[in-house]
């Protein structure tokens, strides 16, 4: 079972560029614990980024990863004050409802919002950092970000591993110092390995038979789906923090 979900997760991962979270930890958590889930997906996060970087190095673009990555370490920190001084509920409801807007409106609206260049990526960034910080979610800023870019879906997904791999290798060191990578994290990473790379290079193929037009639509689609799950755990926490 775990290895078929980091078959599905890492599929989605390679085909797209982002997108395994929801998939991975919450199932994985159904069959591990989550203390063994969670580090366990970002070990696997760090093999498919660097992966996928050897393999497509020549479509990333290293300026607008750097200004990704450089403001998200600001961030940071203040993601960490954000997680004890506002209601979770409430951050995630408002997250949820400006990524399924932006999206909805992407793909129903004939003008088409773009991004220029990197001036904004920093703006993107830092956002990314403060949603890590708080709630280990940096992803939805950085694929609205590739959205607005225009970029092709190759260089969406080559781009974007430059910043997971360094953002992923922060975090796994951070597991490591609190103890949650053990040798359970690491058996299981090991018996998911084959069956990761297969999924990388699976995906890789999939993602060369997408086309721009059609690649945005999957991308704001899968915005609205994660915008959705947002949303559902923003009213669990919502209506738990109400009952106790």
């Amino acid at each position: 079972m775990i290895v078929a979900i980091v078959f599905l997760a890492t599929l989605i991962r390679s085909a797209f560029g982002f997108g395994e979270a929801l998939v991975a930890v919450p199932l994985l958590a159904q069959v591990i614990p989550v203390e063994t889930a969670a580090p366990l997906a970002v070990l696997v996060s760090i093999t498919v980024a660097a992966v996928i970087l050897i393999q497509d190095w020549d479509k990333v673009h290293p300026q607008s990863a750097a200004w990704l990555i450089l403001p998200t370490l600001f961030g940071i920190p203040l993601g960490l004050w954000l997680l004890k001084a506002a209601a979770e509920a409430v951050v995630k409801l408002i997250l949820a409802t400006i990524i399924i807007v932006f999206s909805t409106y992407c793909l129903t609206s004939r003008q088409r919002l773009h991004l220029k260049g990197d001036g904004l990526a920093w703006l993107f960034g830092f956002v990314a950092g403060v949603l890590g910080g708080a709630y280990g979610m940096n992803g939805p800023p950085l694929v609205v970000y590739g959205a607005l870019r225009g970029w092709t879906p190759q260089h969406f997904r080559a781009t974007l591993q430059g910043y997971f791999l360094p953002a992923s290798i922060v975090g796994m060191a951070g597991y490591w110092l609190t103890g949650l990578w053990g040798w359970e994290v690491t058996r299981y990473y090991l018996l998911s390995l084959p069956a990761a790379l297969a999924a990388t290079f699976l995906g890789r193929a999939v993602n060369r038979r997408l086309q721009g037009r059609s690649f945005l639509r999957y991308i704001h689609l899968g915005l609205i789906v994660i915008g959705m799950v947002l949303m559902v755990q923003a009213l669990k926490r919502y209506t738990l923090e109400l009952f106790v």
